[in-house]
């Protein structure tokens, strides 16, 4: 559960929950923020289980998250500049969510699991320290996405110039870290 609490993903969940307007969907996106980072896991701890194979770390996959963290904080300044829209029938308001955790499962400490995994010799160890860290995962970002929606949910009634300064904190804390997270992970 501590996995949740790494400033990057308090950072992503923290941009995306501030999008919806109830504690629940807030919630919604905490947990399949935690599917799409338990999925990539699965994925690559499946590879290397099966194929046996070393799974290498990059700095390349943390500049990626950075890039998305900087591409998450100006569309939500740019968004929040706009009249709200609706969102359209049929439409996944957590695909979002699914997305980030995704490429969050192939950096920082999702990597070092994998890592971790590829040394355990017993494939059904492997396997169980998997599933306690994805379980782990997606119930910590459950109570992050919990924690950090109560500035932002309209039920709070905040006023608007208090969640406007708020939505630009954080939006500028996710551009700000960003951009150190791709300087100090590509080799110039």
């Amino acid at each position: 559960m501590g996995h949740a609490f790494e400033p990057d993903h308090l950072l992503a969940v923290g941009n995306l929950i501030s999008r919806r307007d109830t504690l629940a969907e807030a919630l919604r996106d905490g947990i399949y923020w935690g599917l799409g980072h338990t999925t990539t896991q699965v994925f690559v701890g499946a590879i290397i289980l099966l194929g046996r194979v070393m799974f290498l770390t990059s700095g390349y996959f943390e500049a990626a998250v950075g890039l998305m963290l900087v591409v998450m904080g100006i569309s939500r300044l740019l968004e929040q500049r706009r009249p709200a829209a609706k969102v359209r029938p049929g439409a996944s308001p957590s695909r979002a969510a699914y997305a980030v955790g995704l490429l969050h499962g192939l950096a920082g400490s999702g990597a070092l699991v994998l890592l971790v995994m590829s040394e355990i010799r017993d494939p059904w160890l492997s396997v169980l320290y998997f599933a306690v860290f994805g379980a782990g995962s997606i119930l910590g970002m459950f109570i992050v996405a919990g924690l950090c929606s109560v500035p932002f949910t309209k039920r709070m009634k905040i006023s608007r110039t208090l969640k406007f300064s708020t939505v630009t904190l954080s939006s500028l804390l996710c551009i700000g870290y960003g951009g150190w997270m791709i300087y100090g992970n590509v080799r110039w």
